[in-house]
C-alpha cells in the first residue's frame, strides 16, 4: 500500500499542474476562517460580526465547516481526471504496466492517492473547527465539542466518493475535459430522472429515489445548514425543522457507489488493449 501511494504523490507532486491545484484545494478551507471574522456594516447603522452570532457554537461548527469545505472539492477533482490523462497521454500508463505494476496495483495506487489527500482535507477541517470553535463557541464542555463530529466522517466518505467517481470517468474518457463534462452530464442526467419519477409517481417517491442517486447521495451525507441556523434564531418556527443529522444508511450509499467506482475503472483498464 504504501509502496503505491508514494509512486502515486511522486507522480502529483513532479507535475506542477497538479501541485498548484492541490495547494489551492488545501487552502481553500481555510477561507472559513475568514467567513468567522467576516464583518458586515448594516447600512451605516451597526456592524454585524458572523462569529458573534452563534453560528460557530459547538456542535453546530462541525456541520458549517463541512458544508462550507465540501464546496471547494472540484478544484481536486481536476487533479484526480488529469491523473488519469496525463498517464494516457504521456504514456506513463503503459510503462507503469511495462515495469511490472499490475493493473490491480495501477488503479489501487489512485484510489490510495485520493483516501490519502481525502484524510488530509478532513483533519484539516478538524482543526479548522477546533481552532474557530475554541475561539468562539460559548460550550466547553468536551462532551459537547465532540458531538457531531460524525460530519467529519461525512465529509471524508463524500470526498473520496466524489472523487471515485472522477477517478471512473478519468478511466471511461481518457482525458481531463471530457471526464469532467461526464460529471455536468450525470447532475443533468439525474434532475432529469428526478422530474420523470416525479410525474410518473409523486415528490415523496420520486426524492426516496433521488437519494440513492450517485451526485446526490454524496450531496445528501451533509446537507445545507442554513435552516439549522436559522432555527437555533428563531425556534418558534417550527415550519423551518428539517432532518439534518448525517445517517448511518446515507454513508453505506454513497461507500457502495465508491467500491462500484473503483470496480468499474479496474474492469475497465483490465480489457482496454494499452
Amino acid at each position: 500500500m504504501l509502496r503505491l501511494l508514494n509512486l502515486e504523490l511522486q507522480k502529483l507532486l513532479l507535475n506542477r499542474t497538479s501541485k498548484v491545484l492541490i495547494f489551492i484545494s488545501f487552502i481553500l478551507p481555510f477561507f472559513v476562517i475568514l467567513l468567522s471574522s467576516l464583518k458586515i456594516n448594516v447600512f451605516g447603522f451597526f456592524t454585524l460580526e458572523l462569529g458573534e452570532l452563534g453560528i460557530f457554537n459547538f456542535p453546530i461548527i462541525w456541520h458549517l465547516t463541512t458544508f462550507f469545505a465540501s464546496q471547494f472539492k472540484f478544484f481536486f477533482a481536476i487533479v484526480v481526471v488529469s491523473m488519469i490523462g496525463n498517464e494516457y497521454s504521456n504514456k506513463t500508463i503503459k510503462q507503469n504496466l511495462i515495469d511490472g505494476l499490475s493493473k490491480k496495483e495501477f488503479i489501487l495506487s489512485k484510489f490510495y492517492a485520493i483516501v490519502f489527500f481525502s484524510a488530509v482535507s478532513t483533519i484539516l477541517i478538524a482543526l479548522i473547527s477546533i481552532c474557530i470553535g475554541l475561539y468562539y463557541s460559548s460550550y466547553n464542555e468536551f462532551n459537547i465539542i465532540i458531538r457531531e463530529t460524525s460530519f467529519l466522517l461525512a465529509y471524508l466518505v463524500k470526498l473520496i466518493g466524489f472523487f471515485s467517481l472522477c477517478l471512473f470517468f478519468g478511466m471511461l474518457a481518457k482525458r481531463s475535459a471530457f471526464a469532467l463534462a461526464f460529471l455536468f452530464i450525470l447532475f443533468i442526467l439525474e434532475w432529469l430522472g428526478f422530474g420523470l419519477l416525479t410525474w410518473q409517481f409523486n415528490m415523496d417517491i420520486a426524492e426516496s429515489i433521488q437519494n440513492f442517486f450517485p451526485l446526490k447521495s454524496m450531496y445528501k451525507l451533509i446537507d445545507q445548514p442554513f435552516q439549522r441556523i436559522a432555527i437555533t434564531k428563531f425556534p418558534d418556527k417550527g415550519e423551518l425543522m428539517y432532518d439534518y443529522a448525517v445517517h448511518w444508511h446515507e454513508i453505506a450509499i454513497v461507500l457502495g457507489w465508491t467500491a462500484l467506482f473503483i470496480f468499474l475503472s479496474y474492469r475497465l483498464l483490465k480489457k482496454r488493449d494499452l
